[in-house]
């Protein structure tokens, strides 16, 4: 892709090709066991604060003439050690998604040829050893070939909420399932939010992009207008098809009842192929954008050396390895809910964060970031606390690394001045 100019095509491709990666095709059960028939709204209100979000990042990409992400605005707008504990926490964040994509990779996949629990796992750790060794090998994605495989798998999910609702069955959304009403929105507006963080992966290639102070925005707001309205349609549309409780009876491969319900085994296949090929190819590009984050970080003192570390392709090979291997162990111990939670947390707080910052740095608009960064923190809260009730362990385990990231910054520096540095 570095040799390629990215249009308003290939831009906004790619940009939907982030968030839907294997994100609707690992969340949709969990949002409806949160949500019930309520999960439509789930998407449409965390669609709302990614628009938000969307709109400071991309904003702050042109006030700055520069991508590089919520770590690259924090350090150009003067808050180094906060660039240095944002970094971490959106590290965190990218090797649970990773982790998340695999679980969801190797379920599809391992549906279609049986194999059993500990076989899915052990797919879930090949296919991201697999991709780490491509990676490290220093192939490039083609931005042509991430167009193509993106309108392939709207086109698949676009059949299936068309079809879902051209059925209506109004019972079968609330089949099962209870709904919460606003506090169930909430939570399933929170819980989604790892569905829609890839559209910032884009801020990375902001000098990959032709024109990109016009572009970018362009693509970036369409794209998560589009990928809004193609959530709301695939979570009505599923549900009608089967029934909610089925969806969350099997949430690690959801769309796959979907499809049987509209071709029968072959619709069961299609969808499986394109939740592998979308999970496999967002694995990549995490994986890809990530290891540059960490080189970045490492560049400005934030993280440990040996994340700007490179192999003879140019490929940042020992931080690129570490996150594989991270992103590995928890696919093959976590549960799909809990890793999704998690993942979604810390994006919060990581796109609160660059609310703030969007509301401190642009003169206009700024009611768009200060509403983005409220949202993002209600949603952090009403996560927390429903990951403290249901997994107390993974939200400690999460604190301490969120407490140990902003920490080492202000450590690190505190260490340089009593020696003298």
């Amino acid at each position: 892709m570095a040799n390629e100019r990215m249009g308003l095509n290939a831009t906004w491709a790619m940009a939907v090709g982030g968030m839907v990666g294997g994100g609707i095709f690992s969340v949709l059960g969990v949002v409806i066991d949160r949500s019930g028939s309520l999960a439509w709204a789930a998407f449409l209100v965390g669609g709302i604060l990614a628009l938000a979000t969307g709109d400071s990042y991309v904003r702050l990409a042109r006030h700055f003439e520069e991508g590089g992400g919520a770590f690259t605005y924090l350090r150009r707008s003067g808050m180094p050690r906060i660039a240095g504990g944002v970094s971490w926490m959106l590290i965190v964040g990218y090797v649970l998604t990773i982790s998340v994509y695999a679980f969801t990779f190797s379920h599809y996949a391992a549906g279609e040829v049986g194999l059993g629990p500990a076989g899915t796992r052990a797919l879930a750790v090949a296919v991201i050893a697999f991709l780490v060794a491509v990676n490290l090998r220093g192939v490039a994605s083609s931005a042509t070939l991430e167009v193509f495989l993106v309108w392939g798998k709207v086109a698949v999910l676009v059949v299936l909420g068309v079809v879902g609702v051209w059925r209506w069955n109004t019972p079968a959304l609330s089949e099962g399932v209870t709904s919460h009403g606003f506090s169930g929105i909430a939570l399933g507006a929170a819980t989604v939010f790892m569905a829609y963080e890839g559209f910032q992966l884009l801020t990375y290639d902001y000098d990959d992009i032709e024109d990109p102070d016009r572009t970018l925005p362009r693509g970036v707001m369409l794209a998560i207008v589009c990928v809004i309205g193609l959530y709301v349609l695939v979570a009505v549309g599923a549900a009608m098809l089967v029934g909610a409780d089925k969806l969350v009876a099997q949430r690690e491969t959801a769309l796959a009842l979907a499809g049987d319900a509209v071709l029968g085994a072959t619709g069961r296949a299609i969808v499986a192929v394109a939740a592998a090929f979308s999970a496999g190819s967002a694995i990549n590009a995490t994986l890809f954008s990530t290891a540059r984050l960490a080189e970045r970080a490492s560049d400005e003192g934030q993280i440990p050396s040996a994340a700007r570390h490179e192999n003879r392709a140019g490929v940042p090979d020992r931080g690129l390895v570490a996150l594989g291997a991270a992103a590995a162990t928890l696919a093959a111990i976590g549960s799909l809910g809990d890793l999704v939670e998690a993942a979604s947390l810390a994006f919060l707080l990581t796109f609160a964060i660059v609310n703030v910052v969007a509301a401190r740095t642009l003169s206009a608009r700024r009611w768009v970031p200060i509403g983005g960064a409220l949202g993002m923190t209600i949603g952090a809260v009403v996560l927390s606390i429903e990951i403290a009730g249901n997994a107390p362990l993974v939200l400690a385990a999460f604190v301490v690394l969120l407490v140990a990231s902003f920490s080492a910054p202000f450590l690190r520096d505190r260490n340089r001045e009593h020696a003298g540095v």
